[in-house]
C-alpha cells in the first residue's frame, strides 16, 4: 500500500470509529477526483467522517449546513454593487474552497440542491454571467439523512448521477462501539485533527491511480455491467455513460489503494456495489413488488460474465 494512504487512514481514525471498508470508499473517491454521498440515520458519523477526511488534507476548507431557506447564492456566491468603485464585485461562496462538506443536503429545497450541479461536473461556477474555475482538488462530500426522515426532499436524479459514489456507514459492531465508548470517556474523541498531506501528494495519487493498468477484458466487463441495466424492465431507464466512467476509474483508485499497479475483476465488482446503485431508479411496479438497487446490482453481477 502507498504510505501516503496508509498515513491518510491512521490519521482518519484518530477521530473515526468504523468499517474500514467505509473510509477506503471515500480515499476512493478522493483519489477519483469524483464526490460522494454518504447518507445514513443521525448521530453514526457522518459528518465527523466527512471533517476528518478535510482536514486531512492541507486544502481550503468549507462547510454548508444546508436548511430549507438555504439559496443558491448562498452556496455559488453573489455579485454586489460598490458604492465605493461604482461597480458590481462577487462575493465567493463556500463551493469555492477545495474540499466542501455539504451537510444535510436534503434539507435543502431542489432549487438550492440544483446550485451545485455546474460546481460539480465541470468544475466551474457561473455568477452573474462571470465563470470561475474552481480549484483542484475539488471534491464536494455530501451527507444527508434518509429520504424517510421529515423535512427532507429527495435529491433530483441529476444531481444524483454527479455523485460517482453513495455509501451507508451503518451502525458500528459491539467491539467498535467498547473503542468509541473508551475514547470518548477518555476524552480523546474529539482529538485535532492536522493535514498530513499536502494537495500536490493528492494530485500526484491521482496521476498515479491513471496509471494503474486495466486490460480491454476488464473494461469490457465494466461496461457490460453498465450496458446490462438498459435492458432490465424494474428499471425506468438504464445506467448512463458517466455511470460507466466513474466505475472505471473507480476500479483502478481501488487497486490502487490495495497496492497494486493492475485492476482485477473483483475491484470491478467491489466498486459497481457503491458506484452504480444510488443511479438507478426503480419502476413503481419494481418498488411495489419490494425490489431494491443493491438487489438488482446483485442479479446483474451474477449474470454478467467475468473475464478469466
Amino acid at each position: 500500500m502507498n504510505r501516503n494512504i496508509q498515513v491518510l487512514k491512521d490519521n482518519i481514525y484518530k477521530g473515526f470509529v468504523g468499517r474500514e471498508e467505509v473510509v477506503e470508499n471515500v480515499i476512493t473517491v478522493l483519489l477519483s477526483g469524483g464526490h460522494i454521498l454518504i447518507e445514513d440515520v443521525p448521530g453514526v458519523g457522518k459528518t465527523t467522517l466527512a471533517k476528518l477526511i478535510a482536514r486531512s488534507v492541507d486544502v481550503s476548507l468549507a462547510r454548508i449546513q444546508f436548511t430549507p431557506d438555504t439559496l443558491p447564492s448562498d452556496i455559488t456566491g453573489v455579485s454586489v454593487f460598490d458604492d465605493a468603485t461604482s461597480d458590481f464585485r462577487v462575493i465567493k461562496g463556500p463551493i469555492h474552497n477545495n474540499i466542501v462538506i455539504a451537510d444535510e443536503i436534503n434539507r435543502a429545497s431542489p432549487k438550492t440542491q440544483s446550485a451545485l450541479l455546474e460546481a460539480m461536473e465541470e468544475k466551474q461556477v457561473t455568477i452573474d454571467g462571470k465563470s470561475f474555475v474552481l480549484e483542484e482538488p475539488f471534491m464536494v462530500i455530501a451527507t444527508e439523512n434518509p429520504a424517510e426522515q421529515i423535512g427532507t426532499y429527495p435529491l433530483p436524479e441529476a444531481e444524483m448521477d454527479r455523485f460517482m459514489m453513495k455509501i451507508s456507514i451503518g451502525y458500528p459492531d459491539m467491539d467498535n462501539q467498547m473503542i468509541l465508548a473508551r475514547k470518548y470517556l477518555d476524552g480523546i474523541l474529539d482529538e485535532e485533527v492536522t493535514p498530513v498531506l499536502s494537495s500536490s501528494d493528492i494530485m500526484n495519487m491521482r496521476e498515479e491511480v491513471k496509471s494503474v493498468i486495466m486490460t480491454d477484458e476488464v473494461i469490457k466487463y465494466a461496461l457490460s455491467i453498465v450496458d446490462r441495466t438498459r435492458i432490465m424492465s424494474e428499471l425506468e431507464y438504464g445506467l448512463s455513460p458517466r455511470a460507466g466512467l466513474d466505475l472505471l476509474i473507480a476500479g483502478k483508485a481501488h487497486a490502487y489503494i490495495a497496492g497494486r499497479d493492475y485492476v482485477i475483476p473483483e475491484d470491478i465488482i467491489d466498486m459497481s456495489k457503491v458506484v452504480l446503485p444510488h443511479r438507478m431508479v426503480l419502476t413503481t411496479q419494481s418498488l411495489m413488488n419490494r425490489y431494491t438497487a443493491d438487489q438488482l446490482i446483485n442479479e446483474v453481477l451474477e449474470k454478467t460474465v467475468r473475464p478469466k
